[in-house]
């Protein structure tokens, strides 16, 4: 704060600030004097009690003057000076109040302090009658859960009580009596409670008077209206009321519920007396008379008489004066509707109010004369919401489209809302003398106050006094009762569309709830609500009841109230376009208006030309600041004078008639006044530099400007909308657009008069100005909130279609009437200007306005030092304010020049090309452009419009759109030509203009209009830059939407995306007509890249969908192609076929041909190596494939084990194969068709019989044999068993001939033609773009990568390096780098061994799990082994041979000695795995894992006859415990484990232990089904070896060594105890995939040793009698040796 204070004080010296001047109000000598005492502190705020006053300096101190008899001291009772309250020094107060005898004041940090009189409660004080010191007030709200102390902004003191407005916009208060709002009999109420009526609606100021309150409440925004009830919640009765009568149906919605009108008790018994004047009430009655009320109403229990029933009632009731559907208005009738003659209203009037009586009566009330009267007069806290929503609403527009418009007149003259009337009638007298009130006012008073009334109307024009002043406003909605004609079927068709069309219009002009405006500025659509006593009709509710709760003031509803001031008696409203309503006692003409009391709000006339911007009202007297011509302020007093000497006034007091001007232009600058009851006091400015008067001059002209705008709304606006005939629909939809957006510029000019009003009541700093502070509203385009770029676009919009010209004709006579009206406000005073001319002026009126600020900017500036940032700040914001103004007045000549050329353009053409935001930039009429090579006669016009080239010819023309247009200069040695070539997507063109300077113009002029085109519609200058700068030249590379025309493939397509050059180049969509559509990637025109593809096929009523890789517009690579019949192709396309490696679904598995085929296409067909599983039949064929069938060698096998390898021809087998079924039965011979046999051949049995001979017929349907049957003898041994079991796979393809092209693939992604072939460094150049591309693309599409990926992805990126000699390390890295890439797909290995994956599970999983194909299987991973180890090698060229040993870098680190010789290892005799490279080392644990499942369960199919014998044997043997096990298999006694530790115990071996010996190495034995690779199952059994010798070891504790007599049967032990299911695949398994050179070390012995053993079990039979001598497998070892068993 001190800052802030020091650098206003250097610039314009803030001593002159706030100085104090008092009149004594009614005296008629009206010079001020100083106040006595007071230094020269700046005053901020003021406040005056009857006898004593306060003011708040800028410093935040607080000094009480007056008489204060609750002060301690004596000699401060009655101070000479102001005496500072020590209390509050240091809390920093921001506002006090005063009532008549007690003091508030409110810390910024939002605590009250009361002080002062309290024997009322006022100050919240329990028992005592007097505060002598500020005391905190502490308000706590109970709602919350911890009590959360409520911070207060503003407080308002009345005489015996106090409110306070919270930060959360809720009223609290204290003291006593009905004006406390409280639904409470015990007073005086000294703890603050919240006035629950309003609680939940936005509360923008309080006003006390003596014994009444008003509070100004920001209207409920539309949305959040709630449906009205249809009955009152209190008394039940129906809230709208509907009756028919012979001529019209009377609709009235006119309720009141005795709640919240306090009646005494007389009056609630008997309710005849006609007017209430509750004077003499006292505070027990009015409790009374408040439970009577509930009484009388039945409430179904007394529990419901809490607080909280009656606040959620009315909650959902409170009416809101927003009538956005605007029916209530209807524009098109502007006069009240004049009755033919007195008779005619008298009639009316006594009809309607029968009615009123019989609805009484109806109801159960007793018809009492004027109950009915104020009944209307109150549509109180539970009468139905005037809502968009509400039932009344909806009834009267069903009822009003079906009537026409005879009810429009009658319902929008409203207007006889019959409800005013009669409020009228009863409360104002009918002639000056009678007293208010004083009897029931019969037919004559009626006749005559009515004609009167009408007089004044008509005599007022808009700025009627009246109470039925409907015509104010738009969303005036209070009216609510209403005549409808009743024959509804008279009405003709034409009415009907009239009233029809009339009712769209007046939607246009009510302002809708805008964003961030009404965040920052005040808002102007408020209602006015009031409660407390009454009875000088100062709540202004047209009665003198006094009211319990806040009650709505419906005829201030849309009267843009701003601030209220409450008097002693009467209260006062200050509206935004500078006019004061006011209401309440009018003894001394306080009022401001006519001389008797009024209780419902009219409009003050105050004489000033120039509006009122600030009030304040006295025990008895009004105070008005006013603007005059200099913007100095005057003061004007209305009130109380007091008689002097000689004066012979007939009463005994008097008053002024009209407010009275005093003269203080000499004191300076008024900015705030306040009153109180003998003395009113003014805060006046010095003007230093002239930095006051530019701030006044800004206000009022704001203001001023603000009543304009309001004029030309209401009074030419409206009528033009309202007009017949305007145009076409088009126009008038502009007429619209520029009649709302400029309702909602009036509207933010309205706010921020209201703000800068405010703000010359503050600290007046520059910075905190809004036009400064929040510059975007004024400046910004693209705010919701309509600035004026945004209103500029749409009037120019209008002139640009000829909006004026069309208006001339509809409006002319509305323009010829109101011929002075319209020169009025538009100051054009120059004689014949055209009608038009006006019009055009008023409606630039807001533009023009943006001068005035720039202008008022710089003065303020002036008033600074040039360098202090209060001046940069204007200065800046100044030319920010001038250049938009300056490029709006460009943007109306634009539009102007624009109009120019439509007058002139031939009319067909101008049909088609004029539109609203087109504006024309140049054209070549001056014959300065023409086309190169065009012919003699041919005429060519350019014309350039902001939007687009357009391209004249005699009668065609040709549109460009700017968005896809490219302009580039001919360079000179093309022809030396000043020419220009033009780019479109489907044309190109050359432009030849006269001159050099030509030239650089168009160049100019396009290239500027198509980056305009480019950065958007919206073209203003960005707020805050001052100018745009403008590029040189648009860019080559945009994004922008267009249509083909020309181009047979595209015609009629639309594309929308990034484009380079006039060619769709980037990312975009291309959709065609027909409902073909691509999304992705293009080059040069053409899709290329990855993209989508959907071609809807309108036989099956679905849709081609294709994802995947496109080049040159054909699609080409991986891809997904899912057909409309269901089909899906994922694999490789070139040139829109199916070539490369593909698999093809067809159908699911419940349709009628589910299929599935992987392998190799060849130009769309299937050719080369593939599998094909017809899954109906429950066949799969592997082979070879030409032009779509099977042709060549193959292998199919059944689902019933069948098997069949030979030659196929056209899908069919012929000529030589070799057919084998499930038992084991072989046909070796000739076939001719599927299945057939035919020819010659031998046929097998499973006992070795077999047969040669002829051959014919079905396999599996009897078969016709001529030949010869062989009985051969039992076999000699093994090696005599049939051939045919040898020689299978013969006829199948070979392994290396399998799968080609996905190898080939891997090959072309790498960069080579063929295998082998190619540049390293281009194959790693091509591995890195293939995985960034990916990584691009999976960022785009919705699957995520993990993180773990990513990382992958990352670590790829690096190609690993490899200098010097290759050692153990490089090979451990490349292995590393071999892991990961085929980890992720998005690499070339990994997409390889991804899709040899799938071929393989394809090939062998379902029916091809037959054991026939075990051989082919384990083939076809050596195979891929040799192919995949190939593309390593070429990848790391380092890497040497299969084979070859690596030499180690450093020494193994310690000597082992070898398992069974003891002799040192020596590194010849056995290698250690992984240092001789092969490429099963390398691979097979990439590999093997994923091929693991279909693989292993082939070997155990295979082996299923012999694992059954030997699982059976193990489970025998194992019912036996270890010790008889051990001594069954021989193993010597002293490897016999005597004791066993067994978690830490030691326990000894008993004859009944069974599975605890050797536990160890049985446990590392059945791991040997958890791994994978050969090499990982050898060193299972390594491990189980050493696991035995530790064992024994520790039994042992001695050194010895082991020989294979000895270990064998340990071994044998182990084998059996560790249980292992099929062990047998597990050894033959490892028998077909071990590296080779592992066979004669170590590791190669002990799985020699293994399989004995599984041998030894398995051939045992079971009975175990003999182990057949085996060979100690050891070389060197006693030949003869056998392993017997014990008997």
């Amino acid at each position: 704060m001190d800052s802030k204070k020091k650098s206003s004080t250097e610039a314009e010296g803030s001593k002159e600030r706030g100085l104090v001047h008092v009149w004594q109000a009614g005296s008629r000598s009206v010079t001020p004097e100083r106040l006595p005492g007071w230094g020269g502190k700046t005053v901020l705020h003021a406040a005056l009690g009857v006898k004593h006053g306060v003011l708040l300096t800028e410093d935040g101190e607080v000094y009480s003057f007056g008489t204060l008899p609750w002060r301690n001291e004596p000699a401060e009772i009655c101070p000479s000076s102001p005496i500072l309250e020590e209390v509050l020094v240091g809390q920093y107060v921001v506002t006090v109040a005063t009532g008549s005898f007690h003091s508030g004041a409110v810390t910024e940090s939002g605590v009250v302090y009361m002080w002062g009189e309290n024997s009322a409660g006022q100050c919240a004080v329990a028992n005592q009658q007097y505060v002598p010191e500020p005391n905190p007030v502490s308000i706590s709200d109970s709602e919350t859960s911890p009590l959360l102390a409520v911070r207060v902004l503003q407080l308002a003191c009345g005489e015996e009580h106090t409110l306070a407005l919270s930060l959360s916009r809720e009223i609290w208060a204290w003291g006593t009596g009905c004006q406390l709002g409280l639904i409470t009999n015990t007073f005086p109420v000294t703890k603050p409670q919240k006035v629950e009526h309003l609680a939940g609606r936005v509360v923008l100021q309080v006003a006390c008077g003596a014994f009444h309150s008003l509070a100004l409440v920001q209207c409920l925004p539309s949305q959040d209206l709630k449906p009205v009830p249809e009955r009152c919640n209190q008394c039940s009765q129906l809230l709208i009321t509907m009756t028919d009568k012979e001529d019209h149906v009377i609709i009235s919605d006119s309720h009141c519920c005795p709640l919240g009108v306090t009646l005494s008790e007389s009056q609630s018994e008997n309710q005849a007396s006609t007017a209430i004047s509750p004077s003499t009430e006292t505070l027990d009655g009015q409790g009374e008379a408040f439970e009577n009320t509930f009484v009388q109403n039945e409430l179904p229990a007394a529990t419901e008489l809490n607080v909280g029933n009656v606040q959620t009632t009315s909650v959902e009731t409170i009416s809101s004066p927003q009538d956005v559907m605007g029916t209530p208005e209807i524009s098109s009738a502007r006069s009240i509707p004049s009755y033919p003659d007195a008779q005619a209203v008298n009639e009316y009037v006594q009809k309607l109010s029968d009615h009123s009586l019989r609805e009484n009566s109806e109801n159960g009330e007793k018809p009492v004369p004027s109950q009915p009267l104020v009944a209307e007069a109150i549509p109180n806290l539970h009468s139905p919401a005037t809502t968009s929503t509400s039932a009344l609403n909806s009834l009267v527009v069903s009822c009003a489209s079906a009537v026409g418009v005879r009810v429009a007149a009658t319902y929008e003259a409203g207007t006889l809302s019959l409800k005013k009337v009669m409020n009228f009638y009863s409360t104002a007298p009918c002639e000056p003398g009678a007293q208010a009130g004083s009897s029931p006012i019969g037919p004559e008073g009626l006749k005559e106050s009515r004609e009167e009334q009408v007089k004044q109307e008509s005599m007022q024009g808009k700025k009627s006094s009246s109470l039925v002043d409907i015509r104010e406003e738009e969303s005036e909605g209070g009216s609510r009762r209403l005549s409808l004609p009743g024959l509804l079927s008279q009405v003709s068709p034409r009415l009907l569309r009239k009233a029809a069309r009339v009712k769209t219009r007046t939607v246009v002009l009510t302002p809708t709830y805008s964003g961030e405006a009404d965040a920052l500025l005040p808002s102007l659509r408020t209602e006015v609500w009031t409660w407390g006593k009454g009875k000088e009709g100062q709540l202004g509710h047209g009665d003198v009841l006094p009211r319990l709760q806040p009650l709505c003031v419906k005829c201030l509803d849309g009267k843009e109230v701003i601030h209220l001031e409450a008097g002693g008696y009467h209260s006062l409203a200050l509206t935004a376009k500078s006019q004061v309503y006011s209401w309440g006692s009018n003894t001394f003409g306080q009022l401001g208006h006519s001389d008797f009391p009024t209780t419902v709000p009219r409009l003050v006339k105050v004489n000033s030309e120039n509006g009122v911007w600030s009030v304040a009202a006295g025990q008895d007297y009004s105070l008005f600041l006013v603007d005059t011509e200099d913007f100095q302020p005057g003061l004007c007093y209305s009130g109380r004078q007091d008689p002097t000497e000689g004066d012979n006034l007939p009463e005994n007091h008097s008053g002024t008639k009209t407010p009275i001007l005093l003269s203080c232009s000499k004191l300076g600058y008024i900015s705030r006044v306040t009153a109180g009851k003998d003395s009113y006091l003014a805060l006046v400015d010095k003007n230093i530099m002239g930095y006051i008067a530019s701030l006044h001059e800004l206000a009022t002209t704001e203001r001023q400007f603000y009543s304009k705008l309001s004029d030309i709304k209401s009074q030419v606006l409206r009528p033009l909308l309202s007009l017949e005939n305007l145009g076409t629909a088009s126009t008038v939809q502009l007429l619209q657009e520029v009649a709302s957006r400029f309702s909602k510029l009036c509207y933010l000019i309205g706010q921020h008069g209201t703000s800068l009003s405010s703000f010359l009541q503050g600290i007046k700093e520059a910075r905190s100005l809004v036009i400064l502070k929040h510059a975007s509203l004024f400046l910004d385009s693209y705010t919701e909130q309509v600035s004026s770029p945004v209103y500029c676009t749409s009037i120019t919009n209008f002139l640009v279609m000829g909006g004026f010209q069309l208006l001339a004709k509809p409006a002319i006579d509305f323009l010829n009437k109101n011929q002075e009206l319209l020169q009025d406000l538009s100051e054009v005073n120059v004689e014949n200007t055209q009608l038009m001319e006006i019009l055009n002026t008023l409606f630039f009126l807001p533009i023009r306005r943006l001068h005035n600020y720039a202008k008022v900017l710089l003065k303020l500036a002036t008033c600074f030092e040039v360098t202090s940032p209060e001046y940069q700040k204007l200065q800046d914001s100044s030319s920010c304010y001038e250049s938009l103004a300056l490029h709006l007045g460009r943007k109306r000549k634009e539009a102007e020049y624009t109009l120019g050329f439509w007058k002139t353009f031939p009319g067909k053409m101008t049909d088609s090309l004029r539109k609203p935001e087109r504006r024309l930039l140049c054209e070549s009429s001056n014959r300065a452009l023409s086309l190169q090579h065009a012919g003699r006669f041919s005429v060519n016009w350019f014309i350039l419009f902001n939007d687009a080239l357009v391209h004249a010819q005699f009668s065609t023309h040709h549109v460009f759109p700017l968005a896809t247009l490219w302009a580039e200069p001919l360079s000179e040695e093309a022809g030396g030509v000043n020419g220009l070539k033009i780019t479109t997507p489907e044309e190109q063109f050359t432009l030849i203009s006269s001159t050099p300077q030509e030239k650089a113009k168009w160049l100019r002029a396009i290239s500027q209009a198509v980056d305009q085109a480019l950065r958007g519609t919206s073209d203003f200058p960005p707020y805050g830059s001052g100018s745009s700068i403008q590029r040189q030249e648009p860019p080559i590379s945009r994004s922008a939407k267009y249509t083909f025309y020309k181009d047979p493939r595209l015609k009629d397509a639309t594309y929308d995306g990034r484009w380079l050059s006039g060619k769709p180049h980037g990312r975009g969509v291309l959709k065609w007509p027909d409902g073909k559509m691509y999304s992705g990637m293009f080059r040069n025109g053409l899709e290329d890249g990855y993209g989508e593809y959907r071609i809807p096929n309108k036989a099956l009523n679905k849709e081609d969908h294709y994802v995947g890789h496109w080049k040159e517009g054909k699609m080409c690579g991986q891809g997904v192609y899912s057909y409309a019949s269901g089909e899906v192709f994922e694999g490789c396309f070139q040139d829109n076929m199916r070539h490369g490696h593909g698999l093809l679904r067809s159908g699911k598995l419940t349709s009628s041909s589910p299929s599935m085929f992987i392998g190799q296409w060849v130009m769309d067909k299937k050719a080369g190596y593939g599998v094909f599983d017809d899954i109906t039949r429950g066949e799969k064929y592997m082979g070879m494939w030409q032009d779509d069938v099977c042709q060549g060698n193959g292998v199919v096998v059944t689902q019933f084990g069948l098997y069949y390898e030979g030659n196929f021809h056209l899908n069919k087998m012929m000529g030589n194969g070799v057919l084998l079924s499930e038992d084991d039965t072989i046909y070796e011979g000739e076939f001719s068709d599927d299945w057939t046999l035919s020819g010659k051949g031998t046929l097998t049995m499973p006992n070795g019989d077999y047969i040669e001979g002829y051959f014919s017929g079905e396999w599996g349907s009897g078969i016709k044999i001529t030949g010869t049957y062989f009985k051969p003898s039992l076999y000699e041994s093994d090696k005599d068993r049939p051939k045919v079991f040898r020689k299978l796979g013969n006829l199948a393809v070979p392994a290396d001939e399998k799968w080609k092209a996905v190898f080939d693939e891997c090959w072309h992604q790498l960069g080579c033609e063929n295998p082998g072939q190619g540049e390293v460094w281009k194959a790693w150049d091509n591995i890195a773009v293939a995985l960034t591309t990916s990584r691009r693309q999976h960022r785009d599409s919705p699957e995520i990568l993990s993180r773990s990926q990513t990382q992958t992805l990352e670590s790829l990126e690096f190609i690993p390096q490899h200098v010097g000699a290759f050692s153990v390390e490089k090979y451990d890295d490349i292995k590393k780098y071999l892991i990961k890439a085929c980890d992720t797909p998005l690499h070339p290995l990994g997409r390889l061994v991804e899709t040899l994956v799938a071929v393989y599970r394809m090939t062998y999983v379902g029916v091809g799990a037959n054991r026939r194909l075990l051989q082919e299987a384990v083939k076809e991973i050596t195979s891929y082994l040799k192919r995949i180890f190939q593309l390593v090698r070429f990848l790391f060229p380092e890497l040497p041979e299969e084979g070859t040993t690596i030499p180690l870098s450093a020494p193994l680190p310690t000597e082992r000695k070898s398992f069974c010789t003891g002799k040192s290892d020596s590194r010849s005799e056995s290698p250690e795995p992984g240092y001789v490279v092969t490429g099963s080392g390398l691979l097979l644990p990439v590999l093997l894992p994923r091929l693991y499942p279909p693989l292993f369960m082939l070997y155990a199919l295979d082996n299923d006859r012999e694992e059954d014998v030997y699982w059976e044997c193990v489970l025998r043997l194992n019912k036996q415990p270890d010790i008889a096990l051990l001594g069954f298999l021989g193993v010597q006694r002293k490897f016999w484990p005597v004791t066993l530790s067994i978690l830490g115990e030691s326990k000894k071996v008993l004859p009944t232990t069974k599975d605890a010996c050797f536990a160890s190495a049985v446990e590392c034995l059945q791991q040997i089904s958890t791994t994978f690779t050969p090499s990982d199952k050898l060193k299972v059994i390594q491990q189980t070896f050493e696991e035995i010798s530790q064992s024994v070891l520790a039994s042992l504790q001695e050194d010895f060594l082991w020989s294979m007599d000895d270990l064998f049967p340990v071994f044998l032990y182990v084998v059996l105890r560790a249980r292992i299911r099929n062990l047998g695949s597990e050894v033959h398994l490892i028998e077909d995939l071990m590296d080779p050179y592992l066979q004669h070390g170590e590791q190669g012995i002990m799985f020699t040793t293994l399989k004995l053993s599984h041998q030894g079990i398995h051939d045992g039979r079971g009975s175990m009698q003999l182990l057949l001598p085996y060979p100690d497998p050891r070389p060197g070892a006693h030949p003869n040796r056998s392993l017997l068993p014990p008997d």
